[in-house]
């Protein structure tokens, strides 16, 4: 499945994952992430939060607070096998830019959130 059309169907679930963040579309949002693998995130300035119960109560944490980042990825860089993707970019977010790893994996025939991390200079 690593070939040009794979490639180009883990940007378009990139491509969800952050338009549903900057509408703060909890409902899709949720529905990104993986239901039968591990899951984690990491936003900027918070801990690493474990488990598909907590990266979605950060989510909501985030969008309740009225906070839906205004963030676009760029240099997307997709690395990747038969089932997990890896895309490495760059988070614009104003005028801060931070480094971001989102990891998709192959499940229920579409590519679905294992992990996103973003670190700033300072983590």
């Amino acid at each position: 499945m690593a070939d040009a059309a794979a490639k180009s169907d883990v940007q378009r679930a990139n491509d969800r994952f952050y338009d549903a963040v900057r509408t703060g579309h909890f409902a899709r949002l949720d529905a990104l992430w993986s239901r039968e693998r591990p899951v984690s995130v990491k936003h900027p300035g918070w801990p690493l939060q474990r488990g598909r119960d907590d990266v979605m109560a950060s989510w909501a944490e985030i969008f309740v607070a009225g906070n839906a980042p205004d963030v676009w990825p760029l240099e997307e860089i997709i690395i990747m096998s038969d089932r997990t993707a890896l895309v490495y970019c760059t988070e614009v977010l104003g005028n801060a830019s931070i480094s971001a790893t989102n990891v998709f994996v192959w499940e229920d025939g579409d590519w679905r959130l294992t992990q996103h991390i973003t670190m700033t200079a300072n983590e």
